[in-house]
């Protein structure tokens, strides 16, 4: 029951990061390949969320 919850508070934390990722960059992305948004979405979510968690603890 620990991993499910812990999954679902990883989750509630990233689906609004993406969201907002995809709203300020969302044009701009939709013409590039998937690889490349994929790429620069995770480049700019992954600090985001250690640095939210570094922030949080």
């Amino acid at each position: 029951m620990k991993k499910l919850k812990s999954t679902f508070i990883a989750w509630i934390a990233i689906y609004p990061a993406i969201a907002a990722v995809l709203l300020v960059f969302g044009n701009y992305l939709t013409h590039k390949p998937i690889l490349l948004r994929t790429f620069i979405i995770t480049v700019v979510l992954v600090p985001l969320m250690i640095y939210i968690d570094s922030v949080l603890d």
